[in-house]
């Protein structure tokens, strides 16, 4: 293990494009990034990762490291939402793509960057040289179509009539808005300049809590998530559902006192719980935080936190079969929830709502829930997938404008959203 202290090197959506630049100019295999609040750490980014296709099966498979703060390296990538949607088509990119990376660059909670190497080795030269350029910013370039808000309110409402005849307490109704990279923002054979491009952009005017990049020949995931699906260190396993969201410009107090929101959450917990037990050591499983009030890009959201003890042996893939897709964006019950969500959702999801981070021998497993996720396919079509739990409360029409709250500032880049991670937390 290798660890040099790099001092403050810049803003992570600086260092991340700096490194991107680098590579592509050296016709390397572009870096893969966390951005948020990962393993302790303000940003993890790998300056070059070769991200190929992947058994669903192989994903985060690595032993759950538990030593110290460093991460030194690891497996970075992604699994997708494993249903199709109504049209019955198939995925758009590979069902699950990743790749390892040897060391990283990682920024500590005091914006502090060190170089950090699972074998040993020395920072490479081409690194070293990019993060002493500057790196201008360029505003991404993608046109997006609209939403059908008609499929939407048709998913709702039968949902709603699923929930009054018993078959389900609870589902996540989603929505998906196309677009397309403009061919006047890179040349052919380049999209993957304005995927990076859109996700620096994002992560720098609205700071996702869990913002995650990797891409390949078959595309890019730039997922500007605020949620953690799991997180696994040694034997401790946690994982934080968000059900309940109000926009920003609202009194967050509200959310709290919802009936619907609350309900939406508690339901959520009980099917992490669930999930979660199947794997865990008897009677480890516990709720350390219900109901806090949390801001996001553009809405505040309720977060709990559901933990549980996993043995160490356990592995990654089992934990996954009990566990995937997040509880928050199925249903309660998820089997049925997930059978009726196929044929409601004109559209299979993808990467959305699947899972995107890093599996490390040395810092462990963290991954979040790949919500506010925008996929990019190799001809430089886009989909961004937003969408809400429904209960017996819930109105259509309100529905509707949550998905376009949490669309906004990933879509239109006049919406800058304040830093969520500097804001006071009123409630918990």
């Amino acid at each position: 293990m290798r660890i040099e202290r790099l001092g403050a090197l810049g803003s992570p959506p600086a260092v991340l494009h700096a490194l991107a630049d680098a590579a592509q100019r050296r016709g390397l295999p572009p870096p893969a990034a966390l951005i948020g609040e990962w393993f302790g750490s303000g940003a993890v980014i790998a300056p070059s990762v070769a991200v190929t296709p992947v058994e669903a099966t192989e994903v985060f498979d690595v032993s759950p490291g538990a030593a110290g703060e460093a991460v030194g390296g690891g497996w970075f990538g992604y699994l997708s939402y494993p249903d199709a949607g109504a049209d019955g088509r198939g995925p758009r990119v590979p069902e699950a793509a990743g790749g390892w990376s040897d060391c990283v660059l990682r920024q500590d909670r005091d914006g502090q960057w060190w170089y950090e190497s699972l074998s040993g080795a020395a920072l490479s030269r081409w690194v070293s040289e990019a993060l002493r350029k500057t790196a201008h910013p360029r505003m991404s370039n993608i046109a997006w179509g609209e939403a059908d808000s008609g499929a939407h309110r048709r998913g709702v409402v039968d949902c709603l009539e699923a929930i009054a005849a018993g078959e389900v307490y609870q589902a996540c109704v989603c929505t998906q808005i196309a677009g397309r990279i403009d061919a006047g923002a890179a040349p052919a054979g380049t999209f993957g300049t304005a995927a990076i491009d859109f996700f620096v952009d994002a992560v720098r005017r609205t700071s996702p809590a869990r913002a995650a990049y990797v891409a390949g020949d078959w595309g890019a995931v730039a997922s500007l998530s605020p949620e953690l699906f799991l997180r696994r260190r040694g034997e401790a396993v946690a994982s934080s559902p968000i059900k309940g969201t109000l926009p920003r410009h609202a009194d967050p107090a509200t959310l709290r006192a919802s009936v619907k929101d609350v309900a939406e959450n508690i339901m959520i917990v009980d099917l992490v719980r669930n999930d979660l037990g199947r794997v865990a050591v008897t009677g480890s499983v516990a709720v350390s935080e219900l109901l806090a009030v949390r801001p996001a890009p553009g809405v505040w959201h309720l977060v709990s936190t559901v933990t549980a003890r996993v043995g160490a042996d356990v592995p990654m893939a089992d934990v996954l079969d009990a566990t995937f897709p997040p509880a928050s964006v199925t249903g309660t019950p998820k089997g049925r929830a997930r059978q009726l969500l196929s044929t409601w959702e004109p559209h299979r999801r993808g990467v959305y709502c699947g899972t995107v981070g890093l599996a490390s021998p040395m810092a462990g497993c963290e991954l979040n829930v790949a919500i506010r996720t925008v996929e990019f396919d190799a001809t430089g079509g886009a989909i961004l997938g937003v969408g809400g739990g429904i209960t017996a409360d819930s109105d259509p029409d309100d529905e509707w404008q949550e998905c376009l709250h949490k669309a906004a500032p990933f879509i239109d880049p006049a919406i800058a959203a304040p830093n969520p991670r500097t804001l006071p937390i009123p409630i918990s």
